[in-house]
């Protein structure tokens, strides 16, 4: 399959990116690779492979939740850099 500059410039357009010459033949170039490797994968004979949502078997590491003592109050704030009646002193964030 080979892609036009035309096709290249219609998705630089669509990007909002400005392309030179050079460029524009370049990623045509480029383009027209990964393409033609694509349709090589297409050619291959997958009957029998379940597809799959990632290259590797994962599972979540999920713990059970456990209720445990909270931390005290003048421990939580002993390193703070700034406190004022027992909370944290942050800097002002919405105007």
């Amino acid at each position: 399959m080979k892609i036009t500059k035309d096709e290249v410039l219609y998705v630089a357009h669509l990007a909002r990116l400005a392309l030179d010459e050079e460029s524009i033949e370049k990623f045509a170039g480029q383009i027209d690779q990964i393409l033609g490797y694509i349709e090589k994968l297409n050619q291959i004979d997958t009957q029998g492979i379940k597809p799959t949502s990632h290259a590797i078997s994962l599972t979540n590491a999920f713990r059970d939740d456990e209720e445990k003592q909270h931390i005290e109050r003048d421990l939580a704030l002993a390193n703070a850099p700034e406190k004022e009646d027992g909370s944290f002193v942050v800097p002002k964030v919405v105007g």
